[in-house]
């Protein structure tokens, strides 16, 4: 035989579509092509191949090699198919039984002693092939290296055979049903809840931890504006604590995302992310692209918590790249050959300092900073942006008593106790978290008492709400309600989301 056909799987954003591993030997003088748009860690593979196989004490055919990466249009990357082209040669040159090879898909990068490496985006390739043996009828085996075995054991009912070396593979294939086949693996991975601060150890700062409970109840974005060392970073990092549980397919879609970077560790499974980039990083790094388009900071906090701390020293234009996906939950990446989706449904906690030198509004320390001063540096984050933000608090100075004292705040365990109740009691009303609302659910769930509906009209007439902003009172009003355990928005629910609507440019 001097054709064989195997199965493999490119990246093209989170889509992992399938692709055709052909290898033929023809006669001729030895050469090795490889055709069908490989990029170069793919041309690369014809040396790691040769070196594995000869090290595995295989032979290597001194005859005209073409392998074909089919679909040609499709651009390949990485060295994924460095496992597929090796049993390839092998098949076709008589030197492995190649009549279960339509049976898997395989995927991973060969050393130069025939080793296997673990290879990006194995979680994001098994769930595709899972989903394409779903619609088919047909499912597929995956065999790929054993590092990436327990996240793409992840997708439930896919049959995983984790291998350590070529020759492990090649063994599994000359004795299908005996002692050398390769184990189907099985996913051991465990909801990951306790790894964050808790926030017993932030003292004081009742209302901003309030404000953070409500947020974390019904998915709202938040602002903290307040002096420097106030606990505003304190507050954030202990914010994924009390969110509440991911589902199944919440973790199955961000471990998938953070699989393509090759970031995702088993130990983070059910794990609310939390990406809180430096305020140098570019419009690039935050939203993801390059040549071939690899998910950014905000598709990493998938399903989870980007905090930007320090927000007016962000670059404004990189800041305005964060309106779409607030609004949509995902970003399109455009390219001249090429676009990818990928998802970015985040929750974002921002905070700040209400002037340059930070001290605007301290109870004890003087602000250096004239209006204009201080004018110049909120208009950095512009209007459009700052309207998009659900909540907008004050995070005020300790006293210094307040300081010495000992942290004996709430626990994260209590607070997220509420926050899950409240969040059930969402998804049962509605099939969603508050902050999804369309604007026909927000007439249909999100409707006043008369005195609620009295007060937000004066607050419209004051304050000069955009529709969005007074879409955005209601729906935290509503979460507060829910909180409350409420099935009326009342007045009061009304009166504390005004409290964190207030304008920065008011404050």
């Amino acid at each position: 035989m001097s054709l064989a056909v195997l199965k493999s799987r490119a990246l093209a954003g989170m889509d992992a579509p399938e692709v055709t591993v052909e290898v033929h030997l023809a006669n001729g003088l030895p050469s090795f092509t490889i055709v069908g748009l490989p990029e170069t860690e793919v041309k690369e593979s014809k040396d790691r191949v040769r070196a594995a196989l000869q090290n595995a004490r295989f032979e290597f055919p001194a005859r005209r090699i073409t392998v074909n990466l089919a679909p040609a249009d499709l651009p390949k990357e990485s060295g994924r198919f460095d496992l597929p082209i090796a049993l390839g040669i092998l098949a076709a040159s008589g030197q492995m039984p190649a009549d279960e090879l339509g049976k898997y898909e395989f995927a991973g990068e060969l050393s130069l002693s025939g080793e296997l490496r673990p290879i990006r985006g194995a979680l994001a390739m098994t769930y595709a092939m899972h989903r394409a043996g779903d619609a088919s009828g047909r499912q597929r085996a995956f065999i790929l290296p054993r590092a990436n075995a327990d996240e793409a054991a992840l997708v439930a009912d896919a049959a995983i055979h984790p291998a350590d070396s070529l020759l492990d593979v090649c063994a599994h294939f000359a004795a299908l049903g005996g002692d050398a086949q390769l184990a189907r693996h099985t996913a051991q991975a465990e909801a990951a809840r306790a790894a964050y601060p808790d926030f017993s150890e932030v003292k004081g700062q009742a209302q901003a931890k309030r404000a953070l409970e409500v947020a974390a109840a019904g998915g709202h974005s938040v602002l903290m504006v307040g002096p420097p060392g106030t606990g505003k970073s304190m507050l954030a990092a202990r914010f994924p604590g009390i969110l509440p549980p991911m589902t199944d397919e919440e973790a199955l879609e961000s471990a998938a995302v953070q699989s393509l970077n090759g970031g995702f560790s088993v130990a983070r499974w059910k794990a609310r992310p939390y990406r809180a980039p430096h305020h140098t990083a570019s419009g690039v790094a935050l939203v993801g692209g390059g040549g071939t388009p690899r998910p950014g900071e905000i598709s990493l906090a998938h399903r989870g918590v980007l905090f930007l701390d320090e927000l007016p020293e962000f670059d404004r234009k990189v800041l305005e790249v964060l309106r779409e996906p607030l609004e949509s939950g995902h970003i399109t990446i455009s390219r001249a050959a090429r676009q990818a989706d990928f998802p970015a449904r985040f929750q974002l906690v921002a905070a700040m300092n209400p002037c340059p030198c930070g001290f605007l509004g301290h109870s004890s320390n003087k602000c250096r900073c004239t209006p204009d001063n201080v004018a110049r540096y909120q208009d950095r984050i512009s209007g459009p942006l700052l309207d998009r933000i659900d909540m907008q608090i004050q995070v005020g100075a300790l006293p210094h008593e307040d300081l010495l004292k000992q942290a004996d705040g709430e626990p994260s365990s209590a607070i997220a106790a509420r926050v899950e109740r409240t969040f059930a009691a969402q998804i049962a009303r509605q099939g969603k978290g508050n902050h999804a609302l369309s604007t026909t659910e927000i007439d249909a769930h999100c409707k006043p008492d008369a005195q609620g509906e009295q007060l937000l009209r004066t607050a419209m007439t004051r304050l000069n709400w955009s529709a969005r902003a007074y879409h955005r009172v209601l729906k935290v009003a509503r979460t507060i309600a829910d909180l409350a355990g409420q099935a009326t928005i009342g007045q009061p629910h009304v009166a504390e989301a005004i409290q964190y609507r207030r304008a920065l440019r008011e404050q």
